[in-house]
Order: structure tokens, then C-alpha cells, then sequence
């Protein structure tokens, strides 16, 4: 039995593999199926979904596929339009669904789409879950009677009920009077959202990535194509620049001076703020095998730990709610601050950002002197390689023996690409780039 799910969700090409419009209506009735079964509800305990998207063209295909096959299975849609990603775990938990469902490829270009999935509690479900839900749906998913079909609505204000909830995680004695923002929402799902919850708090906002057309969704642009924006801000002499990625629930900054500051330096950030104010949770930050070694030592030094996951935000969820730690996430840009939200979010990570700034009268430039970040090669392998097979962990086990604490060696598969994916990271370029030369010798053997 093949499991349908990858990293993040069922992904692929639009109009393809498990992202056609029969596949999408059986995987619904396969969720619900699931759902109901292990939760016994009653046809008159209707099971309630809520679906967001963000604005590809295949969503006007995908959206009404879903909605389908969640009725057909007995179960009551609630449609939010585009939104968030991090916007539909909210308002799962406020509309109290029983799920919650985004319509979204996240970062990947507009020809991608994919259904990602939370639980009441606005989490992403387990790998447990999406293995029975894949068994069902490899195993004919049952429809329900006629008369005890489900119904859909839409909710007309979803937006402004997230634009309310992200501004109340902003202090009420601050405001972003006086400052300028260059905001790129990736003509993505936030093109509305973002510039109003920023100009409601006050900041003067400079557009990019605000026009969507179905196809340009992270076109040069978002938090993946940061050229755009680095331009931009040093143009218009902006304060400082934000850039989500499609669906909203990654955040990349560019300083003042068109600088790009990553995940891991907002990480580092949130959690040195939140350690001095009283809010960082058990001394710890969760991130991933791929965050700086540079923040790791930095973050040592003013006596917090880290704990490291696999590659993907639900893995430092699960962390951080096994442990009790409330801020986490990725290089790339998925900041979990767990105390206002389930998962990534760009806007409410943002606002942490930004008040540490207004609080501390410092400039986004100041972020990129917490520490030196270790100098890290990155190299794709367009194949999936057998990281057991010996070459492989002789190579891994040499190179690490070569770097020894000042630096390593991470191999994996990617989730969401046929794609072996390599980082090499040193504390010095000179023995990252010795590192890599003997790799790349090894990799002529092995392909």
C-alpha cells in the first residue's frame, strides 16, 4: 500500500497523479471516512470541515472537487476562500471543526498544488493518520445515503477574523507609526490579508507580489525570490523588508540595506526576546537538522538548547509539543511562535519581529550580528540515493571524521521531489569546500 502523503501533505502537478479533480473527491471521502469511523460520529453529529486556498488557477478546480466528496461522505464544508495556510488552523479551532483543509503547494510554482490537513486543535495531522486515510482511499472509500449528505457554506468575513487575531498578538502600548515596510506577499495567499494587518498597526507599506493571476503566484518573487524585494527596500530606503511565501507560513526579512535575514537569525531572535521577557518556555528552541551551527553555539551561549528535527514543520511541532517549547521552525522561513499558532505563520512571526524592533529601538540589520553563521554548500542529486548503502555512510562517517565538531554532513530524501538532497557546513569555507570535493569523488563512483 503506497502512502499518498509526502512531507507536507498529498502533493503534485495539477491535473496529475493524485492532484486530479476524481483523486481529490476520493481522497475527501476517504477523510471522512476515517473520521467518522474512528470517532463514531452520528449523521446527526455532522462532521465539519473547513477548506482555504491560495491563488492558483487549479484551486477554482481543486476547491469544488473537495467539497464534493466531503458531502457525498456525509460531512459539512465551511469555504474560507483564499487564505493562510496558518489562517485555516486558526479558524478550525475558532469555527470548533472537526478539520481543517488548505488547497496549496506552498512555495512550489503555479502548475503545483497539494491538500494539507489539520485536526480540531489546528495541528497537522500525524503520519499514523494519513497511512490509514491512504489504506482507505487505496481501498474503495465508502459514500454515505442521500439524505444523509452534508452541505457546504461560505464564511464572507474569515479574512478579517485572522487580521483581528494577528494584530492581538501585537503589544497594545506599540505601534509601527514611522515605519516602512516593503511587503512581498508572493501574489499569494496573504496579498490581501498582510497589507492590512500591517497598515491597521500603523507602518507605511511599500507593495510587491500583491496582483495575483492564478499563475504568478511565487513567480520572482516570495520569501523563495528575494531579489525583488532586497531591490526594493534599498530603493525606497525602506525600514525593513517581509517576504511570505504562497500560502503564507513561511517569513523571509531583508535588513535595510538589502540584506537577507533567514529563519534561523528570526528564530534566534524571537526566542532571545522571549528569554529576557519571561515567555520562552523550558530554555529550549526546536529547529531542524538543516538550522545554522552558527545559531546553535550562539544560542548556547546565552544558555538555551537545542533540539533538533527532521526537515518539515510538523516535525518540530511534534517536538515542541512533546517537550513544552513555544517557539520553533525552520531556516527556510516556518516560524512556530506555538503560543498563538498551530504552525507556520509569516504575519504573527513577523509581528514578534517587529515589536522586539519598536520595543528595543533597534534596526533589522542588528539581527544579523547575533552570530556568524557557518558557511553551508548545498547540493542536489537529481535521484534518489539508498543512504544505507555502505559507500554512502562510509562517505558520511569519512567526512564527518574530516570536519569533527566544527562542522558536518546532512543527507536526505526530499519530501516533495525525486531529489537526494546535501548540505555540507563547516566553520570554515575551506574545509567545507575539501568536504565537498571528496564527496563529489565518491558520488562519481556511486552514480
Amino acid at each position: 500500500m503506497q502512502n499518498i502523503f509526502g512531507t507536507d501533505g498529498v502533493r503534485g502537478k495539477a491535473n496529475e497523479g493524485y492532484i486530479t479533480p476524481d483523486n481529490v473527491m476520493k481522497l475527501a471521502v476517504s477523510v471522512v471516512n476515517h473520521y467518522t469511523d474512528s470517532q463514531h460520529k452520528s449523521v446527526n453529529n455532522k462532521f465539519t470541515v473547513v477548506i482555504g486556498k491560495d491563488t492558483r488557477l487549479s484551486g477554482y478546480m481543486l476547491e469544488p472537487a473537495l467539497t464534493s466528496g466531503f458531502i457525498a461522505a456525509g460531512a459539512d464544508v465551511v469555504l474560507l476562500g483564499p487564505i493562510p495556510t496558518p489562517a485555516v488552523a486558526f479558524m478550525t479551532r475558532s469555527l470548533r471543526a472537526d478539520l481543517g483543509v488548505v488547497i496549496s503547494a506552498s512555495h512550489n510554482p503555479y502548475h503545483d498544488n497539494g491538500i494539507k490537513f489539520f485536526n480540531s486543535n489546528g495541528f497537522k495531522i500525524t503520519e499514523a493518520e494519513e497511512i490509514k486515510i491512504s489504506e482507505i482511499f487505496h481501498n474503495h472509500p465508502k459514500l454515505i445515503s442521500t439524505e444523509f449528505m452534508g452541505k457546504a457554506r461560505r464564511l464572507d468575513d474569515a479574512q478579517g477574523r485572522y487580521v483581528e487575531f494577528v494584530k492581538s498578538s501585537f503589544p497594545k502600548n506599540l505601534s509601527l507609526s514611522g515605519l516602512k515596510i516593503a511587503l512581498d506577499t508572493a501574489n499569494g495567499a496573504s496579498y490581501k490579508i498582510a497589507p492590512q494587518i500591517f497598515w491597521e498597526l500603523g507602518a507605511e507599506i511599500i507593495h510587491i507580489g500583491n496582483e495575483p493571476d492564478g499563475l504568478n503566484i511565487n513567480k520572482d518573487c516570495g520569501a523563495t525570490h528575494t531579489e525583488l524585494l532586497q531591490k526594493t527596500v534599498v530603493e525606497h530606503k525602506a525600514d525593513i523588508g517581509i517576504a511570505l511565501d504562497g500560502d503564507a507560513d513561511r517569513l523571509i526579512v531583508v535588513d535595510e540595506h538589502g540584506e537577507v535575514v533567514d529563519g534561523d537569525y528570526l528564530i534566534a531572535t524571537i526566542a532571545n526576546a522571549w528569554k529576557f521577557s519571561g515567555k520562552l518556555k523550558g530554555d529550549t528552541v526546536v529547529a531542524t537538522i538543516m538550522s545554522n551551527m552558527g545559531m546553535e553555539k550562539y544560542l548556547n551561549s546565552i544558555g538555551l538548547n537545542l533540539i533538533r528535527t527532521g526537515v518539515g514543520d510538523k516535525y518540530v511541532i511534534q517536538k515542541m509539543v512533546e517537550i513544552g517549547a513555544n517557539i520553533g521552525g525552520e531556516k527556510s522561513g516556518h516560524i512556530i511562535p506555538i503560543d498563538y499558532s498551530s504552525t507556520g505563520d509569516g504575519c504573527v512571526s513577523a509581528i514578534q519581529i517587529l515589536s522586539f524592533l519598536q520595543q528595543e529601538k533597534k534596526k533589522i540589520s542588528e539581527i544579523r550580528n547575533l552570530y556568524t553563521p557557518y558557511p553551508q554548500i548545498m547540493i542536489n542529486i537529481p535521484k534518489i540515493l539508498d543512504l544505507n548503502a555502505s559507500q554512502i555512510s562510509d562517505c558520511m562517517n569519512t567526512i564527518n571524521n574530516m570536519l569533527h565538531d566544527t562542522g558536518r554532513i546532512v543527507i536526505r530524501k526530499s519530501g516533495t521531489e525525486p531529489v537526494t538532497r546535501v548540505m555540507i557546513e563547516a566553520q570554515s569555507e575551506t574545509k567545507a569546500r575539501e568536504a565537498e570535493q571528496y564527496f563529489k569523488k565518491v558520488m562519481e563512483n556511486v552514480l
